[in-house]
């Protein structure tokens, strides 16, 4: 059997007398966790929320949100993780979709409440996460604790564990629907790629709606370790938490890990115990890895490979290849081999194999591929076939099953560690007056990876400057997929004979000169 909530008994039953978060002066045993847990499953029981059911979280990470991560799959309900950087639309948009009942959602968060009333009819409860007061008439996340404890419902298997809202193609977030077998089979994947033991201490400083550390939430548990966090990101803050809560294992995009390396504060804090550092979404700069291996040459650094649709693990690099020199060298840019409990292929067009070291679109096969888009069952039947899931990423596989990641057959950007669908961008654009055509494209940014760059070719007479497209579409769309350049055009975009942009003639300048076309 396949249940989240197995991992959380099984930490309690191994390790009665051990930590399993500390935050803000808040200090918890793994049975204290527990019975918090069955606690507020009880509440959310109270409130009408039944298996099923989904429930959304609007919040910073905090040792609460972990806590909810439990207790929603012990009530047999369904979570909805929502990203901290949307704006209000596409909020309400995933809320209405998921037909979630029950939302929470702390200070830092709260200013879309105002945003969004009266236009979130489902919501039947809004809950109060943080310890300063919240708006009148809210709950409090505290008071749930209080209430009588719910046995576990016994959610396990195919059970909808969460939807997982991802970009799409169309323009429109696709909810993920991930099984209880999807996220514990990836968390026992992370378990046995990455170490994870009883004497792990893991800092949540990547937002705990991303499944990246999601899997690190389960698999951490699940080996019975312990949990610490920061709100958010923030270098200085992330190191002080690392000494004083002695933490061994951390997960950074490589925009983190330089601004960590790079700090002007790095050499004052002790990070002696930190052991190992999980990073993804794009592969680490040489001019970063260098840095790192100089000021932390104790610390493991290992690259994964992943996607939502997947749980999200796919690939790992064994850390002894995240190096410049010796008999290891010349792996850094693969994204590793499968992981233990995964298959990959690489196919063509008609989705046959090709050979070691053709490109080709990487396909993947596992208990771990999720079980379709939520209500939207055309969009699931193109990517799912066979027991595949075709994730649109174009790559090659040499000889030893190292694979390497050379284009995105999807129109989808990657900056910063955040993925970006060019759809949702443009149309975001298209609503602004004046705008005749509109493309989004990823360039090459020394910072950020993949930076959003918007090609636009105004209407007669029509005005526009950058700003104004960035203002517009901060209104629209999260802050992280705005334009962080702006071309205006003359001339008509370039098309296809079946009437389509070709952005590959757009992007051919910017990447000249690259060996291939993602960074």
């Amino acid at each position: 059997m396949f249940s989240l909530t197995q991992g959380l008994r099984r930490a309690v039953q191994t390790k009665p007398n051990g930590i399993s978060t500390q935050f803000a002066g808040r200090r918890r045993t793994w049975p204290q966790t527990q019975e918090r847990v069955s606690r507020v499953a009880g509440a959310l029981f109270a409130l009408g929320v039944r298996p099923g059911d989904r429930v959304a979280l609007l919040a910073l990470n905090s040792d609460r949100y972990f806590e909810l991560m439990y207790a929603i799959p012990w009530i047999g309900a369904a979570m909805v993780p929502l990203n901290t950087r949307l704006a209000a639309p596409e909020i309400e948009y995933i809320l209405t979709d998921s037909g979630a009942k029950v939302l929470f959602i702390d200070a830092a968060m709260s200013h879309h409440l105002t945003a969004l009333e009266g236009r979130i009819p489902g919501i039947a409860d809004v809950i109060w996460l943080d310890d300063v007061a919240g708006p009148e008439g809210v709950l409090h996340y505290e008071d749930l604790t209080s209430y009588e404890a719910a046995p576990d419902a016994g959610a396990a298997n195919d059970d909808l564990a969460g939807l997982f809202y991802t970009g799409g193609t169309t323009g429109r977030s696709k909810g993920v629907m991930l099984t209880h077998t999807n996220l514990v089979v990836n968390a026992l994947n992370a378990v046995a790629g990455i170490g994870f033991d009883s004497d792990t201490a893991y800092i949540h400083s990547g937002p705990m709606f991303h499944l990246a550390d999601g899997a690190s939430t389960f698999g951490v548990t699940l080996a019975g370790g312990r949990h610490a966090f920061v709100p958010r990101f923030e270098p200085v803050e992330v190191l002080q938490i690392i000494q004083a809560q002695q933490v061994t294992h951390a997960q950074f995009v490589p925009t983190m890990v330089n601004m960590l390396v790079n700090h002007p504060r790095f050499a004052e804090f002790d990070i002696s115990t930190l052991s190992f550092i999980l990073y993804g979404a794009s592969p680490m700069p040489e001019g970063v890895l260098r840095r790192a291996l100089d000021v932390m040459p104790h610390v493991r650094l290992m690259h994964a490979y992943g996607m939502t649709e997947a749980s999200p693990i796919v690939t790992l690099l064994d850390p002894r290849y995240t190096t410049l020199d010796g008999p290891f060298a010349g792996r850094l840019k693969s994204c590793g081999q499968a992981a233990l409990a995964c298959e990959i292929k690489v196919v063509d067009a008609d989705r046959q194999e090709v050979p070691r070291g053709t490109p080709g679109e990487l396909a993947i096969r596992g208990a771990n591929i999720m079980k379709g888009y939520w209500n939207k069952p055309d969009e699931t039947a193109a990517v799912l076939a066979d027991g595949w899931y075709h994730s649109g990423d174009g790559a090659y596989m040499d000889d030893e099953g190292f694979v390497y990641i050379v284009d995105r057959l999807k129109d989808m950007i990657i900056s910063g560690g955040e993925n970006v669908y060019s759809a949702e961008v443009e149309n975001a654009i298209s609503l602004l007056q004046g705008v005749g055509e509109v493309a989004v494209i990823g360039v090459p940014d020394e910072r950020w990876g993949e930076r959003v760059h918007a090609v636009i070719v105004p209407k007669p007479g029509a005005d526009l400057t950058a700003d104004d497209v960035v203002e517009h579409c901060r209104i629209q769309i999260a802050g992280y997929k705005c334009p962080r350049s702006v071309e205006f055009r003359d001339a008509p975009l370039p098309l296809s004979g079946a009437g389509k942009i070709l952005k590959r003639e757009l992007r051919e300048p910017y990447w000249r000169g690259f060996t291939k076309a993602v960074n």
